[in-house]
């Protein structure tokens, strides 16, 4: 990971970790992926459908928002500002109250009275500018709300799922799976940043939002005083995409308890190897490539649930005590 931002844990057992399906989050995404320049992987037509429903002028209007140099969202007129609640709709309506004072008076405490020049045309009509952009985000959420509405299934259940790992002990297993742009090392959890800060959770409440955008979604917030928030990417987008999952997975019926914690894939796979086989072997048994279990079996030995160990040219898999306990408890 070649930057990255730490949130300090600490006692994992002690984090409090709830979920939250906010659409702000995926209007941000979208925007940020769209029109921002921000890589979030979202696939071509949905791309398409957000570019094509707002109007020519849309990135003018977002630039200063996702500007190389500096890239800032003043709180008052973020979409995920009333994390964890609120909707889309309640903000544009929010949006559309804004005072330009307030707006001016964030910009101004934000960049300590020096405001970039991407930001100077917001400042010379702060009125205007908060009409257009309260229209395009609103523009944006009417185009993309069908998806939503399609993606519910995969949102309850992945609430189903990070319940079941935190209700289970196994928040430390969870974590390292959300994303494999994220990586926890001990209680520190690394998500990609140029910044390169450092923050503890300190009590406060973690939020996972699932997204519906691209499986390279990465979004934080880890300042507020009351909690800390991470968006990662929604499991088994690929099903809204109609071309397999990302994760290389099947479906099932969300009844899996095993599943549920860290995956069908991984769950099948943690099964496979009861008694240790080769790669070739837990393959063809799981029924992925072996550039895909590769993939999987990673993130199960940093979960620290399997472990590989060669024996002449084969790699053989087999689960550690920790992946059997794991394993006979969810079965």
């Amino acid at each position: 990971m070649r930057g990255h931002t730490a949130l300090r844990l600490g006692a994992l057992d002690d984090v409090r970790v709830s979920v939250a399906g906010h659409q702000g989050a995926t209007v941000l995404s979208l925007v940020a992926d769209a029109f921002g320049g921000r890589g979030h992987g979202v696939p071509g037509p949905w791309r398409q459908l957000v570019r094509r429903a707002v109007p020519a002028s849309a990135g003018q209007v977002l630039r200063p928002l996702f500007d190389p140099a500096y890239s800032v969202i003043p709180d008052c007129v973020t979409p995920t500002a009333s994390m964890p609640g609120g909707d889309v709709a309640t903000q544009c309506e929010q949006l559309g109250d804004l005072s330009a004072d307030v707006l001016l008076a964030e910009l101004e405490t934000e960049f300590e009275g020096e405001v970039p020049a991407q930001w100077r045309p917001v400042v010379d009509r702060p009125a205007r500018w908060i009409r257009a952009y309260a229209h395009l985000v609103q523009t944006v959420w009417e185009a993309f709300r069908p998806v939503w509405d399609s993606a519910r299934p995969l949102l309850e259940r992945e609430t189903e799922r990070v319940g079941s790992a935190v209700v289970r002990g196994c928040t430390d297993t969870l974590l390292a799976g959300l994303s494999s742009r994220f990586r926890l090392t001990g209680d520190r959890l690394l998500l990609p940043d140029p910044q390169n800060d450092t923050y503890a959770l300190d009590g406060r409440r973690l939020v996972l939002v699932p997204v519906v955008s691209g499986p390279s979604t990465s979004m934080f917030a880890l300042d507020r005083p009351d909690l800390v928030w991470i968006g990662y990417p929604l499991p088994g987008l690929g099903r809204l995409w109609g071309s397999g999952r990302p994760d290389g997975g099947t479906g099932g019926d969300g009844t899996d308890a095993l599943a549920l914690v860290v995956g069908e894939v991984r769950a099948r796979i943690l099964r496979a190897v009861g008694t240790p086989a080769t790669m070739g072997e837990v393959a063809a048994d799981v029924g992925c490539s072996p550039a895909n279990l590769t993939h999987h079996c990673a993130r199960l030995e940093q979960s620290g649930l399997l472990v590989r160990h060669r024996e002449g040219q084969y790699v053989r898999l087999s689960r550690t005590p920790r992946g059997d306990a794991l394993v006979g408890l969810l079965s």
